[in-house]
């Protein structure tokens, strides 16, 4: 849309977080809605966590159509909520909302999100053996949608305690054991060679640690799928040291761009324009590199 501009018409939708600087949420959002004529804008609002009840409150009174919501929000965000839907009710965290005449009500897209990048990359996770490595928000929204579709589950975290509670929040909902062992060398090569799927949930080899990796090609057997939800860089170590395992590997690029277009789909009604937004994540990730 060449001739795109604002008017008393256009719609609004954003991200709150702190920081939110960094966030590609908006370049991508806004090439999606330009890309499908929508009079929408998309914009970023740094919000601190003693100010996100006034936020939502204004999210209300500006009629601010849906918000993503990113770090440190998506736990504290819930109980100014009017309604949850029911998988981020039992995730505990929500990272869209959805603003319904007034009503405002909060989604887990991460997790769906993964789940289509899984999907899109043609692995069922149903019946599967997967190692999550990582007990924090991501490893929590991944492990119940991996429980919700049958996956059979391993969580290695540094801190035993909190991969335990992880994994008694799952097995509470879906009436699953999930396993659980302290994240060291000797357990990752116990587990590696049970599992059919590593996810690497933490944020290990983040730029600017891309030299970082918890698990090397040596622990990895060439048929394991590799997905690491880390997307800057494009291609982390995790992924480099997979490859060369001879394993196929999976970037947290596709979990990005598949939340986002879930969350785009709720804001609008519309089929998200899926190749748009990848194209532009792909485009801020290399100019960033450079």
């Amino acid at each position: 849309m060449e001739n795109w501009h604002i008017s008393g018409k256009t719609k609004f939708c954003g991200v709150i977080g702190d920081p939110v600087e960094h966030s590609i949420s908006p370049l991508i959002h806004n090439a999606a809605l330009r890309k499908m004529g929508l009079d929408y804008l998309y914009l970023p609002f740094r919000v601190k966590i003693e100010d996100l009840g006034k936020a939502i409150e204004g999210m209300k009174a500006l009629n601010i159509k849906g918000l993503n919501v990113t770090l440190p929000h998506k736990v504290a965000v819930i109980p100014f909520l009017d309604e949850l839907d029911h998988l981020a009710e039992k995730i505990g965290a929500v990272n869209t909302i959805v603003n319904n005449d007034g009503v405002l009500k909060g989604y887990n897209t991460d997790a769906t999100g993964f789940l289509q990048a899984l999907l899109e990359n043609g692995v069922d996770p149903k019946g599967r053996r997967v190692v999550i490595l990582g007990a924090g928000g991501a490893s929590r929204a991944i492990s119940f949608i991996l429980a919700r579709e049958g996956a059979d589950l391993l969580i290695l975290n540094r801190t035993l305690d909190k991969a335990k509670e992880c994994a008694a929040r799952v097995s509470r909902t879906f009436g699953k054991k999930v396993k659980v062992l302290k994240l060291s060398k000797e357990n990752l090569a116990k587990t590696l060679s049970w599992a059919d799927i590593l996810v690497n949930a933490t944020s290990v080899g983040m730029s600017p640690n891309v030299g970082e990796t918890l698990v090397t090609s040596d622990l990895i057997e060439s048929g394991l799928i590799v997905f690491d939800i880390v997307y800057n860089p494009l291609k982390t170590k995790l992924q480099r040291e997979a490859e060369y395992a001879g394993s196929e590997t999976i970037g947290g690029l596709d979990m990005l761009v598949w939340q986002g277009a879930l969350a785009f789909e709720r804001w609008t009604g519309r089929k998200a324009p899926v190749e748009v937004m990848r194209e532009e994540a792909i485009k801020a990730l290399e100019k960033g590199e450079n």
